[in-house]
């Protein structure tokens, strides 16, 4: 049994699909399961990685986990699920943990931590999944589109390494399924590095719609921000803008490598989406 945790999620959701389609035994887990919709006959569990008297239930007969954790009572969940018999972990990790700085990095240190505490386990094998910049960040973007107003940036020109969520559900299926593949860690990115402004521009393409964009100083975009991003976090996201301004970001064949299909380019997620930009 394959336990798939974050259920709600992009990422989850392709693999839950793909893993049911393939006929292998999944149970996915949230902390609102009756919210989900799963395939027919994927049952599921409240699972609260919070919780830790969520997790017997949860883990119970499952020998896999795709997990994507947060550091709190991760090592608790370590020993349930050596308790369990688990013996494979894929971790959903970020590529953030590479930095030169990563340990008081706020967008890095909670997946350090995590990473720390599974690949020190004597028992259970993990499988590390760094992905770099999620395409579905674009997602951010499309209050401002379909309202017919300007995107603020305040780095027009950042690259970034944006990957389809499929293209990392993909991986971790091939982390789980392909022996060949368990323990490794595995930097994943998209295909190309993209500005910011060219990513808008795939968008207006495919939505068949103009999309103007706002030059914005870093200032103007934290109070933009304030309701929704802590300011630790805002100025840890606009410095590693700040250090991609004009400046293309390396790529990997990561995806290709595991999955055996190059990564999908942004105008395929763009496409995939289009509705997420055009629909009320």
């Amino acid at each position: 049994m394959i336990l798939v945790t974050g259920s709600r999620g992009a990422v989850a959701t392709h693999l839950t699909r793909m893993l049911h389609d393939n006929g292998l035994p999944v149970r996915l887990g949230s902390t609102h399961p009756d919210a989900l919709t799963p395939p027919e006959g994927v049952h599921t569990v409240r699972l609260d990685l919070t919780d830790p008297q969520t997790f017997p239930a949860a883990l119970a007969g499952v020998t896999a986990v795709f997990l994507y954790a947060s550091a709190d009572h991760v090592t608790d969940f370590i020993d349930h699920a050596r308790t369990a018999g688990v013996d494979h972990v894929v971790l959903l990790s970020s590529s953030s943990v590479l930095g030169p700085d990563a340990e008081n990095d706020p967008l890095a240190t909670s997946h350090l931590d995590v990473e720390k505490a599974l690949l020190a386990s004597p028992v259970i094998t993990t499988t590390v999944l760094r992905p770099g910049s999620f395409a579905s960040n674009a997602g951010a973007w499309a209050w401002a589109i379909k309202a017919g107003k300007p995107v603020s940036l305040p780095f027009p020109e950042a690259h970034s390494d944006p990957i389809h969520e499929a293209d990392v559900a993909a991986a971790a299926y091939a982390a789980l399924t392909d022996p060949r593949h368990r323990g490794g860690q595995f930097t994943l990115t998209g295909p190309e590095s993209l500005t910011f402004a060219e990513q808008i521009d795939h968008i207006a393409a495919v939505t068949g719609r103009p999309i103007t964009t706002h030059h914005v100083s870093r200032d103007q975009w934290k109070h933009q921000m304030a309701d929704h991003l802590p300011g630790h976090y805002a100025d840890a996201l606009l410095n590693w803008w700040e250090s991609n301004d004009g400046k293309p970001v390396p790529t990997t064949h990561t995806v290709e490598d595991l999955t055996g299909r190059p990564a999908r380019p942004f105008t395929a997620w763009a496409t995939d989406h289009t509705t997420d930009f055009i629909t009320p």
